[in-house]
C-alpha cells in the first residue's frame, strides 16, 4: 500500500481529539460515581446492595438466568436499571472501540517503521506520542473507577432480563476491565512491541528537554524573553529552526517521557540517553496530570511497577534518589522561576504595550512566555494540592501568584487587541520571503516524487496569493488546509522507505515548520493563544484556586483582577464527547469569578468608606458646633490675659494634620489612598468578562457592594438607639453624608464607575420605608422617634408648640429633659430632615401621623356618641342661655375630648412645619418646578370640582404647600368611614362635634397651664393649636360629606363666642384666671382659618374684649428698648 494511503496523519489526529473526549468522559465519570450528589441512584440504592456485591463477586462471568435471589431487585428494576446504567455502558464501549483503533494505528506505524524527531517532523512525532499518553490515561483513569464492573454488569443483567440475551459486546467489555485490574502491567505487555518507534521518539527530546528545563540563573544569563538586552535586534524576527519547540509545554514533554518510558522501561537499560532523560524527568516534580483533577505519582507508580520486575533494583534506587531531589531542590527552583517570569513577562508587556508594531517580529517570544508561565502555574497547582512534607513548605505557597497571572492576561489582551498588526506582519512574512525560501529549497531538492511535489507546489501557491489588500479589506483567512498538508507530508516522508526521506531534508523541515508557525499568526491566533495559556487545571482545583487568591489579597491589590479573568477561559476546556461536565464546569467558574469579584469589591469598598470615615471625621471639626469652645477661649483671653500652666497640652485646630515637616512620614490616610490606588487600578484590566454566556461587570460588583456599605453606614450614623431613644440631628446627619458623598465623588479619578447613580439610588431608598435588602432606612427611624420621643411628649404637654420660633421647645421642669426639642424641630433641623428623607420620607411620615390623628379622631367620636342627646339638644337650644346653663352640666368628657384635639393640633402643627420646611429645600433644588405647582394651587377656582380641587392639593401637598382642605387628612377621615354608617350620621356626628368642642372651651380656663405665653407665641399646654385642630378637621370632615364647611364654621364661631363670653360674666376671678388666654383661641382660629374673616369674629365677639386680653397677657413681659 502507498504511504499516503495509509492516512496516518487523519488517523493520528481524528483519534487524538477522540480520545480526549473519551479520556474527560472517563474522568466525569469516575467523579459522578464519587460524589454522593451525583452517583446514579441504583448505585445507592439499598434495595440494590446485595445485587452490586454479588456481580462485583462474580463478574464477568454472572449467571443471570440462574434463580440468584440476589438479583431480584434487579428483575423488579429492570427498566429503571437500563435506562440509569446505559449511557455508562456505552462509554465503556468507547473505550473498547478507541484502543482497539490505537493499537491498529500503532501496528501500521510499527511496519511502516516510521522515522521520528521533534525537531524534525514536529506534528507527526507530536501527535504519536500525545496518542500514547491519552491512550494511557484513558487506561489508567478507567482503572480508578471503582463501580465499573456493578454498572456494566448492572445493564447486562437488566439487558439480558428484557431481551433474553446478554449484549454482544459484554464478553469483550467485562474482559477488558478484568485484564485493566492491574493496568501497568498489562498496558507494558501490550507496548513491548512498540518500543523501537516510542524510544526513537523520545530520544528526539534529548537535546530539546534539557534546554527547556534551565533554572532560573541560566535564563537569566541569557536574557530569556527580553527584547531590551540586544536593542540593535529589536527588530529582527524571532526565529530558529525547531519554531514550533520552542512554545511546547515542559509537562507535555514530561508526561511523554515518564509515561512513554514506564510503557517501554527496557529502553532505560538499553540506552544511556533514555536513562539520563527518564531520570531529568522524575526531577522535576513529583506528580503528572493524566486529565483536569486526576494525577500521577510519578515516583510511586514506577517504584511499584518496578517492584515486581528482576533487575530493576538500580532503577528503583534512580527513583528514590530523583524523588529526594525533587523534595530538597524542586521547590525551590520552580519558586525562582516563577520570580524570573514576573519580570520578564513585565518588561515584555511594558516594551510591547509602548511598540505594539513588534507583535509581529516577536510573536514568538509572546508564546514563549506564556508556555513558560502556564507551565509554572500548572506545576505549583498540581503540588499545592499534594503537598509533600518537607522542611520548607513556603516554596510550594506564592502570595505573588495574582502578578504572574495579570501579566499572562495583558500579554494575550495585547495579542487579541493588536492582532490585526500580527497578521499584517506575518502575511507579508510568508508571501515575500517564507515563499520564495521554500521555492528555492524545493528547487535544490535532487529528488521529488510526483505526490509531494503537489503538495508543495501548492504551498509555494497558496503563500505567493497571500496579500497585504486581504488584511486591509479584512478579509478571513483560512490556512489550516495547508498546516493539514505539512502534516500528511510529513506522515508520508517519514515512513521507512520513503520516496522522499524527511530526515535526509532537515533543511525543508525547519522551513515548514516556521512557515506552519506563520500561517498559525495569520488565522488561528486565538487557538494559538489558547493552547499556550490555557489555566484550565484551576477550575478543577477550586480550593488552591481560593487560596491564591486569598494569598495574593494583601501584597498584590493591583493584580487581583486576573483572577476573575482567568475564570472567563474556563469555557474552553470542554468537548463534545462531554457535554455533562460543561454544566458543572460552568457553575463552578461563575462560582469562581463571582466569588473573586466579590472579595475585589468589599475590599475596595471598604478602603473607600474608610477614606470617608476620615474625612467625615475632619470634616465633623470643622462644624460650627465645635468652635463654641474656641470662641469663648479667645474671648476670655481678650478680657484677662492668663499664663499658661505648665504642661498644659495645646489643643490641636482642624487642619493640624495637613502639617508636616517630612514628606516621608506617612499617614494613615496616605497608606489608604495608596492602597485604593492598587486596588482600583486592577479594574483596568478588564472592563466586562464573559463566563460561559454570562457576563460580569466588575464594576458593578464595586457599585453593589458600595451600596449596601454606605445604606448600613447611613443608618448606622442616625446613631439610633432603642433602648435611651437616642438620635442623631437631622443637620448631623446632613453633614456627614455630604462629607461621605463629596469624598465618594473622587472615585471617579481612581476608577471609570457611575458614583452618582449609585449615590442616588442610596439616598433614594432611604426615603422609603426598608431599603432593597429590607433594611430599616433614616426615614423609618426618624419617623418613629419625631412620633414616639418628641410627639409623644408635646401630647403630655412636656413640650410645647412654639409659634413664635416655629420649633418645639422643652417646657421648665424639675427633671433634665432627655433632649432638647428646639434643636430637633427648628427649622435648620427640618429642613435638613426634608433634605435627607425627601418628600417620599415626607409622606410616610405623614402617614404615619394621619393614623395617630384617625385614633384620635375615633376616640372622640366614641365620646360625641355618648354625649349624644345633650349635644342635640344644646345645638337646638343654643338661643336659651338658661337652658343651656343646664345642659351644659349634663355634658361629660369634655376635658378629655379637648386634651385629643389638642394632640390632633400638635400633629398638624408639627406636620405644616416639615412641609414648610420641605417647600423650601424644593425651592433651592428645584425652584422649576415648585413654582408652577404653586401657581396652580393659587389660581384655583372656587366653583371647580371638589375632585379635580383634591387632586390639585395633593399635587402642591406634595410639594410642601399648605392648602384650605388637607388632601391626606381627607383620605384619612374617608378611610374611616364604614359601611354600617350612613353619611347623614357622619354628618351629625361632625357638626355635633363642633358644638361639643364650642361648649367645652371654657373649661380651658380652669387649666392653670393655659395661660398664654408672649415668648413662645402660644399656651404652655399647647391649646392654640386647638385652631389648627378645628379648622383642618372640620374642614376634612366636610368635605367628605360634601357640606359648606363656611358656614358650620361660623355656627361653630357663634356658639363657641357665646360661651365665652359667658365667662366674663363670673365673678370669681380665680376660677377663670385664665379668661384672656382661652380668648386668644378665637383669633388664633379665624387667623389661621381660610373660610372665616375678622368682619365674622366682629359680628358676634367685641374686638375690644380681643384687644384686652392681648393687653392682659403681655402685661406680665417688660418690654425694654435700647
Amino acid at each position: 500500500m502507498m504511504d499516503y494511503q495509509q492516512k496516518l496523519a487523519e488517523k493520528l489526529t481524528l483519534l487524538n481529539e477522540r480520545g480526549s473526549g473519551v479520556l474527560i468522559r472517563m474522568n466525569y465519570i469516575k467523579k459522578t460515581c464519587t460524589d454522593p450528589k451525583l452517583r446514579p441512584s441504583v448505585l445507592s440504592d439499598k434495595a440494590m446492595e446485595s445485587a452490586i456485591k454479588h456481580i462485583n463477586k462474580k463478574f464477568p462471568n454472572i449467571d443471570f438466568r440462574g434463580s440468584v435471589q440476589s438479583l431480584t431487585s434487579i428483575q423488579r428494576q429492570k427498566s429503571e436499571v437500563l435506562s440509569a446504567t446505559s449511557t455508562y455502558y456505552d462509554s465503556f464501549l468507547d473505550v473498547i472501540e478507541f484502543r482497539d483503533h490505537v493499537y491498529e494505528l500503532l501496528n501500521t506505524i510499527d511496519a511502516c517503521q516510521c522515522f521520528f524527531d521533534i525537531a524534525i517532523n514536529f506534528d507527526f512525532t507530536k501527535s504519536y506520542l500525545d496518542l500514547i499518553t491519552t491512550y494511557t490515561s484513558v487506561i489508567i483513569t478507567l482503572s480508578r473507577i471503582d463501580d465499573k464492573k456493578a454498572l456494566v454488569g448492572m445493564f447486562n443483567c437488566a439487558h439480558e432480563m428484557t431481551n433474553g440475551a446478554s449484549d454482544p459486546s459484554y464478553p469483550r467489555l467485562g474482559q477488558m476491565l478484568v485484564e485493566y485490574e492491574h493496568p501497568w502491567k498489562k498496558l507494558t505487555e501490550e507496548f513491548g512491541p512498540h518500543t523501537r518507534s516510542v524510544t526513537t521518539a523520545l530520544l528526539s527530546l534529548g537535546a530539546l528537554y534539557p534546554r527547556r528545563n534551565l533554572p532560573a540563573e541560566q535564563w537569566r544569563s541569557a536574557h530569556l524573553l527580553s527584547l531590551l538586552s540586544a536593542p540593535a535586534a529589536m527588530l529582527d524576527p524571532a526565529c530558529c529552526d525547531t519554531v514550533t519547540c520552542e512554545y511546547l509545554s515542559v509537562e507535555v514533554m514530561e508526561r511523554w517521557i515518564i509515561i512513554g518510558f514506564l510503557l517501554c522501561h527496557s529502553s532505560l537499560n538499553a540506552h544511556s540517553p533514555a536513562l539520563e532523560l527518564w531520570k531529568m524527568a522524575l526531577r522535576s516534580g513529583l506528580y503528572l496530570t493524566l486529565t483536569r483533577d486526576e494525577m500521577l505519582n510519578i515516583h510511586k507508580v514506577s517504584e511499584d511497577l518496578f517492584d515486581n520486575i528482576k533487575g530493576y533494583n538500580k532503577r528503583i534506587a534512580d527513583i528514590k534518589e530523583c524523588r529526594e531531589h525533587v523534595l530538597v531542590n524542586s521547590g525551590a527552583m520552580h519558586r525562582e522561576k516563577r520570580h524570573f517570569l514576573r519580570e520578564a513577562l513585565k518588561e515584555l508587556y511594558n516594551v510591547l504595550e509602548d511598540e505594539p508594531g513588534l507583535l509581529g517580529p516577536k510573536a514568538l517570544f509572546v508564546y514563549m512566555a506564556l508556555s513558560f508561565s502556564r507551565d509554572e502555574v500548572q506545576w505549583l497547582v498540581r503540588h499545592s494540592e499534594n503537598m509533600p512534607k518537607i522542611k520548607m513548605p513556603e516554596d510550594y505557597v506564592d502570595n505573588q501568584m495574582a502578578e504572574l497571572l495579570f501579566y499572562m492576561e495583558k500579554l494575550r489582551d495585547l495579542m487579541t487587541k493588536h492582532s490585526r498588526v500580527v497578521q499584517r506582519y506575518h502575511v507579508q512574512y510568508l508571501a515575500q520571503f517564507d515563499a520564495l525560501v521554500l521555492n528555492d529549497t524545493i528547487q535544490n531538492m535532487y529528488v521529488c516524487p510526483e505526490e509531494e511535489s503537489v503538495l508543495m507546489s501548492s504551498f509555494v501557491s497558496t503563500l505567493s496569493a497571500l496579500s497585504i489588500k486581504q488584511v486591509e479589506n479584512r478579509e478571513e483567512f483560512d490556512l489550516q488546509p495547508l498546516r493539514l498538508d505539512w502534516l500528511r507530508l510529513q506522515a508520508y516522508a517519514s515512513v521507512n522507505k520513503a520516496n522522499l526521506p524527511i530526515k535526509e531534508y532537515p533543511n525543508l523541515a525547519a522551513v515548514m515548520n516556521v512557515i506552519q508557525f506563520h500561517t498559525k499568526m495569520v488565522d488561528n491566533i486565538e487557538e494559538t493563544l489558547h493552547e499556550t495559556s490555557d489555566l484550565s487545571i484551576l477550575c478543577f482545583y477550586p480550593c488552591v484556586f481560593e487560596k491564591m487568591f486569598s494569598q495574593s489579597s494583601d501584597e498584590m491589590k493591583r493584580f487581583l483582577m486576573s483572577f476573575p479573568s482567568t475564570c472567563s477561559h474556563f469555557s474552553l476546556c470542554g468537548h463534545p464527547l462531554c457535554p455533562e461536565e460543561s454544566e458543572a464546569v460552568e457553575k463552578r467558574s461563575l462560582r469562581l469569578c463571582v466569588t473573586f469579584l466579590e472579595q475585589i469589591a468589599k475590599q475596595t469598598s471598604s478602603v473607600i468608606l474608610d477614606i470617608c470615615a476620615e474625612q467625615c471625621r475632619l470634616h465633623d471639626q470643622l462644624l460650627p458646633k465645635h468652635c463654641a469652645e474656641t470662641v469663648s477661649a479667645a474671648r476670655y483671653r481678650k478680657h484677662k490675659k492668663t499664663v499658661s500652666k505648665k504642661g498644659e497640652v495645646q489643643k490641636e485646630k482642624p487642619g493640624a494634620e495637613s502639617l508636616r515637616k517630612d514628606r516621608a512620614v506617612v499617614t494613615n490616610l496616605d497608606k489608604m489612598h495608596l492602597m485604593l490606588t492598587e486596588l482600583c487600578s486592577t479594574y483596568s484590566l478588564s472592563s466586562d468578562l464573559i463566563v460561559f454566556e454570562h457576563i460580569a461587570v466588575p464594576t458593578e460588583f464595586l457599585l453593589s457592594h458600595l451600596e449596601t456599605r454606605l445604606a448600613e453606614i447611613i443608618v448606622r450614623m442616625a446613631n439610633f438607639s432603642q433602648a435611651t431613644q437616642e438620635i442623631a440631628r437631622p443637620s448631623d446627619l446632613l453633614a456627614d453624608i455630604k462629607a461621605y458623598t463629596a469624598t465618594l465623588q473622587g472615585l471617579g479619578s481612581y476608577v471609570n464607575v457611575d458614583v452618582t447613580r449609585m449615590v442616588k439610588s442610596v439616598l433614594l431608598q432611604q426615603t422609603q420605608p426598608l431599603d432593597s435588602h429590607g433594611g430599616q432606612t433614616i426615614t423609618t427611624l426618624y419617623t418613629n422617634w419625631y412620633l414616639e420621643s418628641l410627639l409623644r411628649q408635646a401630647s403630655n404637654s412636656f413640650i410645647v408648640h412654639c409659634p413664635t420660633m416655629h420649633c418645639f421647645v422643652n417646657q421648665t421642669m424639675d427633671n433634665e429633659p432627655s433632649f432638647k426639642a428646639e434643636e430637633f424641630s427648628d427649622i435648620s433641623e427640618l429642613r435638613a430632615l426634608a433634605e435627607l428623607i425627601g418628600p417620599y420620607g415626607l409622606k410616610f411620615l405623614s402617614e404615619n401621623l394621619m393614623w395617630h390623628i384617625t385614633s384620635q379622631v375615633s376616640e372622640i367620636k366614641k365620646l360625641v356618641i355618648e354625649n349624644m342627646d345633650v349635644l342635640v339638644q344644646m345645638r337646638n337650644n343654643s338661643d336659651k342661655p338658661e337652658e343651656m346653663a343646664n345642659l351644659k352640666r349634663r355634658l361629660t368628657g369634655g376635658e378629655n375630648m379637648l386634651k385629643r384635639m389638642t394632640i390632633i393640633g400638635v400633629i398638624l402643627s408639627f406636620r405644616s412645619m416639615a412641609k414648610d420646611c420641605l417647600k423650601d429645600t424644593l425651592e433651592k433644588h428645584c425652584s422649576y418646578l415648585v413654582g408652577p405647582i404653586g401657581g396652580l394651587r393659587d389660581f384655583l377656582a372656587p366653583e371647580a370640582d371638589i375632585k379635580a380641587t383634591l387632586s390639585v392639593y395633593e399635587l402642591a401637598s406634595a410639594a410642601g404647600f399648605s392648602c384650605d382642605i388637607d388632601p391626606a387628612l381627607v383620605a384619612a377621615i374617608s378611610s374611616m368611614q364604614t359601611d354600617n354608617t350612613s353619611i347623614d350620621e357622619e354628618y351629625k356626628l361632625s357638626c355635633l362635634l363642633l358644638v361639643y368642642i364650642a361648649m367645652s372651651l371654657p373649661s380651658l380656663a380652669l387649666d392653670p397651664n393655659s395661660c398664654y405665653s408672649r415668648e413662645h407665641g402660644g399656651h404652655n399646654n399647647n391649646i392654640h393649636c386647638l385652631a389648627t385642630a378645628i379648622n383642618q378637621l372640620s374642614a376634612a370632615m366636610f368635605t367628605v360629606q360634601s357640606k359648606n364647611i363656611e358656614q358650620h364654621l361660623k355656627e361653630f364661631l357663634l356658639l363657641a363666642s357665646s360661651t365665652l363670653l359667658q365667662l366674663g360674666q363670673n365673678l370669681e376671678r380665680v376660677e377663670s384666671k385664665n379668661r384672656e388666654s382661652v380668648y386668644l383661641l378665637l383669633h388664633m382660629l379665624v387667623e389661621e382659618s381660610p373660610f372665616l374673616s375678622q368682619d365674622m369674629l366682629e359680628c358676634c365677639f367685641p374686638y375690644v374684649l380681643l384687644r384686652n386680653a392681648y393687653r392682659e397677657v403681655y402685661r406680665a413681659f417688660i418690654i425694654t428698648l435700647g
